[in-house]
């Protein structure tokens, strides 16, 4: 497909879309062509997937309520998507790149999301989501800027600098894949990453006395890290499109799927210094460097990188609750992020999620509530709206766990639209877990050691937390988060751990509004890739 052709395909979508976007809001044209690359992250020699010839891939720079027309060419050997983590594609999950809600994009065609970032500020990133590509590359940073009349709860920074970080094998995607599909667990990551190198493959320029943003994402599929600047305080600012309580922190632990910002003063002697991220609960401890170059510098980095927590669950704990919502400063809107309160707010239903580890069939599998996700051959979604019996059945994944013995199945809870559930992840394992949900901001209302019981919610957190879309469950510990299910769509509740993901622990919310409204949900895109059972049929009239 050529580049005219491509570009009248995005404008005629475009087109198509003007009916349910708001016009007022700006467009942003994107034209991505996804390929294969020789990468060498680790000094050896892997095959990689570039977009537009980058790993990572291109940055992402819009303004809440900003329209993205993203036209991704697929010139890869393989099926292929994009999804657009923490993007909460409101009322639209038809955009949202994994498999439960799209059809991939053949070898040597392309697709055009239409996405909006409505009611987001904050960072995000996005990444391939099929087959163990992610293991490949194929990711790249979003970052979304408060409107410009929004006010800001810190002084604009010097600089920002988008830092995506995490572990990375030497083996290829495919090679790993096959690993899984074996039934094996994968090998310890072989090194880690900043923005595609390994250690002191990216430098920092700052000027001294100025303030500079740090974006951090943890992009990894393994291990959550820990990150942290010689000699430097951070100013945490940012929790996943939420302003924080600015306290400050030496380093800070980001787990798989998580992003933070921090702000940074360059109020040191004019050096250079070490950024350093390390692996977080691992046995054997992984890191790498990058440069903080202080543009006066009088010298290089000096003496070993500062060292970090390694094992340390407590520490990580505490940290974790000492995250706490700025109340007073404005969100994506101009009203104060603490006007709505969530404490207040009578849960309508309790869902308590366990992770495992079983066997099946003589396989390593993961499963949520006794039950090992299978991949369906059509989107659940696309089969949900040709009314396509036999993809699925709601109810196929239990609200507690059973304790009966694991099971593959096509797992789909059903969600009253406009419901508060209070849901609890449940950690009986000896690995920290980290779980997402498609679609939503969630708030994490507790977290401890040992088992949840209902008196549990005495010590929940109702008046300040933080809501964000990945969180972490520590070692035989658990999570609980109050969720608004204000989002109709079928969404991904997943593990961020790539493995455990690819191997069953994952499953779908679909969050149902009998109004059948475009008020509620937008209808099919008419450019949807149809397959599987839907394979012949049509969308909308054009």
């Amino acid at each position: 497909m050529g580049l005219h052709t491509s570009v009248c395909c995005v404008l005629l979508v475009t087109l198509l879309t003007v009916s349910f976007t708001n016009g007022e809001d700006p467009y942003r044209f994107y034209n991505w062509n996804v390929t294969y690359g020789d990468i060498y992250p680790l000094g050896v020699k892997q095959q990689g997937i570039l977009i537009n010839g980058q790993f990572p891939g291109p940055q992402i720079d819009c303004v809440t309520n900003d329209n993205l027309i993203i036209s991704v060419f697929n010139s890869l050997d393989e099926p292929f998507l994009l999804s657009w983590n923490g993007v909460q594609q409101r009322r639209n999950s038809w955009q949202d790149g994994v498999f439960g809600t799209n059809c991939p994009i053949p070898p040597g065609q392309n697709f055009t999301y239409v996405l909006q970032v409505k009611d987001q500020i904050g960072s995000y990133f996005y990444f391939p989501s099929l087959a163990f590509h992610k293991a490949a590359g194929g990711y790249g940073s979003i970052k979304i800027s408060s409107r410009p009349r929004i006010p800001v709860p810190f002084p604009p920074p010097a600089g920002d600098f988008p830092i995506l970080a995490g572990d990375w094998f030497k083996q290829n995607h495919t090679d790993l894949k096959a690993i899984l599909d074996g039934g094996n667990n994968l090998p310890f990551p072989d090194g880690l990453l900043i923005n595609g190198r390994g250690s002191n493959g990216n430098t920092y320029t700052v000027d001294q006395g100025n303030t500079y943003r740090f974006r951090i994402s943890n992009v990894g599929i393994a291990t959550s890290i820990n990150f942290r600047i010689q000699g430097h305080k951070m100013l945490l600012v940012e929790v996943e499109g939420i302003h924080t309580l600015q306290n400050t922190y030496s380093s800070l632990d980001i787990h798989l799927g998580q992003s933070c910002s921090v702000l940074v003063t360059a109020d040191q002697p004019p050096q250079d210094y070490y950024i350093v991220v390390s692996t977080r609960f691992t046995s054997q401890v992984l890191s790498a460097t990058s440069i903080l170059h202080y543009s006066n510098s009088a010298g290089s980095v000096s003496g070993p990188p500062p060292g970090g927590p390694t094992t340390e669950v407590d520490w990580s704990l505490e940290q974790a609750r000492s995250f706490r919502r700025n109340l007073t400063a404005s969100g994506p809107r101009p009203n104060p992020q603490g006007s709505y309160h969530y404490g207040l707010i009578n849960t309508t239903r309790t869902i308590r999620l366990t992770n495992s580890a079983p066997i099946i069939n003589g396989k390593q599998r993961h499963a949520v509530n006794s039950v090992s996700f299978l991949q369906p051959d059509t989107p659940l979604k696309v089969a949900d709206y040709f009314k396509i019996s036999g993809v699925f059945s709601i109810g196929s994944i239990s609200d507690s766990p059973t304790g009966g013995g694991a099971y593959l199945q096509t797992s789909v809870m059903h969600a009253d639209f406009r419901a508060f559930v209070e849901l609890v992840f449940e950690n009986p394992e000896e690995t920290l877990q980290s779980w997402h949900i498609d679609g939503y901001s969630f708030f994490v209302v507790g977290m401890d050691g040992g088992e949840w019981t209902p008196a549990s919610r005495l010590r929940y957190n109702l008046q300040d937390t933080v809501s964000r879309y990945t969180v972490q469950v520590y070692p035989n510990s658990w999570t609980a988060i109050y969720v608004p299910l204000d989002n109709v769509g079928m969404w991904n509740v997943r593990s961020e751990n790539w493995a455990r993901q690819y191997l069953g622990q994952q499953f779908y919310l679909r969050v149902y509004s009998p109004a059948n409204s475009w008020r509620d949900e937008y209808p099919i895109p008419k450019n949807a890739l149809l397959c599987g059972r839907a394979s012949g049929r049509r969308t909308r009239p054009l």
